[in-house]
Parts: structure tokens; C-alpha cells; sequence
């Protein structure tokens, strides 16, 4: 299917929300979130540029979604949900091991390898090959996690359906995202990076690159195989100078064919607890 041939439903329906009682947008609507959940269609994806971009139709058709589903009552075995949305099934035939009691809602993508430790995948989602979602690990609505990465025991990857021109959390491939790490407001980080335990970056979390002469500073944005570690800045307020949080970029990973030696070695080299 062309899915962009229902993008003027979608854009119509976002303009006029009665035109979501007709059969025509309900099934473009659908037909969208099947191709999600397939993997078909992406609320971002990565373009040959090399820049991402982002498909703001798709995530209105996210949010559209909502109001067509009624509510219902959902039993697994002695455990009882009441919700709008079905969870997402056929694991097997994917090819993800989903630990007990790790939930993926219908609209998220698993790719092949994928393992969920007990952890939560959100609608819109998009979780690339062999990536491990560590135990209480939660990935956000419309989250954009690559290939081989391991989300780490508390990692929160924030979610984003609206503002409607937000972007999405972006995770590149080969990352790893340690303990209690918090990645919200469509920060962006760049392949094979490597983020310690407690970092927290928000959009307007100053990260500050301390490995060379003079500092760098980014927002938003983490560059490909950095390591990154907690840290704080001096702020000045009414009642006094007080430290801030920001995130600290303490090197890089060194080259390596095998990205796991690359990893253990980034960890020991610049003492990062995960």
C-alpha cells in the first residue's frame, strides 16, 4: 500500500475531527496504525541525507486513533485491563522473547531479536533489531530505538504525540543507555554513544563536551560515540549561586569492530557506572 495516499484523510480529519465518524477516514486511520505496527510506516525514519524526518501525519494519525477506539475490558489469566487499546500480539512469529510481564501496545514495531525484560513499549514506538529493553524500562510513544541497543533497568525514553511539530526521541543504533537514564523532548543521540547511569536530557539540558582544551556545549543532541556521564554547572538565582544539572561528555569510544569490546572498554576506560 502507498500510505501516503491517506495523508489528505489524515490532514482532513486533523482539521475537522467529524469527518472521524465516516467509514473512509476510520479505515485509513486503521490501515495506518496496521502499517506501524508492521513496520511499514514510521512516525521518523532515517533519510539518506543522513538527517532523520519526521512524518507529523503519522502522528496525527496516532492521536486520531484514540477517539475511534472504544473502551474495553482486556483479561490476561487472574489480570484485568480497562482500555482503549489492544496489546500487541505474535511474538513468536516475530521473532522478540517477551519476558513476563513485559507489555508492547498494537501500533509498535518490534524487530527481529528484540528482547523485553518486564518493561513497557507505548503506541508509535519503533524498536530496532536485537535491541534489549531492560527490566522497568519504559519506551515512549512514538520512540524511534535502533538496532543493538540495550536500554538499560529504569531507563525512561519519553514519549510524544503532542504538540503535533514535536519530534520524537531518537535513538541510533549501537547505543547503550544506562541505568535510570531519563531521554525525553526529542533528544536525539547518535550512534554507538554510550550514556551512564542517572543521566537526565531534556531539550534544554546543557551537554558539555569536557574532553578537549576548552569545553563544547550542544543541546539536544548527543554526537555518535561519545560517553556521557552526569554532571552540574553553577547557576546564579535570587537567593544565591546554586549547581544545576547537565550532562558531561567525558571522550569517545575508541574504533573497534566489535562494538560489545568497544563498550566494555568505554566503561572501564572513564570509570562510567551503569
Amino acid at each position: 500500500m502507498q500510505f501516503t495516499s491517506l495523508q489528505p484523510l489524515i490532514e482532513a480529519a486533523w482539521l475537522d475531527r467529524t469527518l472521524l465518524q465516516t467509514t473512509e477516514t476510520c479505515s485509513a486511520i486503521e490501515a495506518i496504525m496496521e502499517g506501524m505496527d508492521k513496520g511499514l510506516l514510521r512516525v521518523a525514519e532515517p533519510h539518506e541525507s543522513g538527517q532523520w524526518r519526521v512524518n507529523e501525519w503519522v502522528k496525527k494519525a496516532v492521536i486520531l486513533y484514540f477517539p475511534i477506539r472504544k473502551m474495553e475490558t482486556i483479561e490476561v489469566g487472574p489480570m484485568e485491563f480497562h482500555d482503549k487499546m489492544v496489546l500487541k500480539k505474535g511474538y513468536a512469529a516475530l521473532g522478540v522473547r517477551v519476558v513476563p510481564h513485559a507489555i508492547a501496545r498494537y501500533g509498535a514495531f518490534l524487530s527481529p531479536g528484540v528482547i523485553l525484560m518486564p518493561s513497557y513499549v507505548n503506541i508509535g514506538a519503533y524498536v530496532g533489531a536485537r535491541t534489549m529493553v531492560d527490566t522497568w524500562a519504559t519506551v515512549g510513544s512514538c520512540a524511534q530505538i535502533g538496532s543493538d541497543v540495550h536500554l538499560s533497568g529504569g531507563v525512561g525514553i519519553g514519549g510524544v504525540l503532542e504538540p503535533i511539530q514535536a519530534a520524537p526521541v531518537i535513538i541510533e543504533d549501537g547505543c547503550f543507555i544506562g541505568s535510570r537514564c531519563i531521554v525525553v523532548e526529542g533528544v536525539h543521540v547518535e550512534k554507538e554513544a554510550v550514556l551512564g547511569a542517572n543521566v537526565v536530557l531534556t531539550a534544554s539540558t546543557r551537554i558539555i563536551d569536557v574532553s578537549g582544551a576548552s569545553p563544547v556545549e550542544y543541546k539536544g543532541r548527543i554526537p555518535a560515540r561519545s560517553v556521557v556521564i552526569p554532571g552540574s554547572v553553577p547557576k546564579d538565582f535570587p537567593a544565591g549561586n546554586y549547581s544545576v544539572p547537565c550532562a558531561l561528555i567525558i571522550g569517545q569510544r575508541k574504533p573497534s569492530t566489535d562494538l560489545k569490546t568497544s563498550l566494555n572498554d568505554a566503561l572501564r576506560e572513564y570509570n562510567v557506572a551503569i
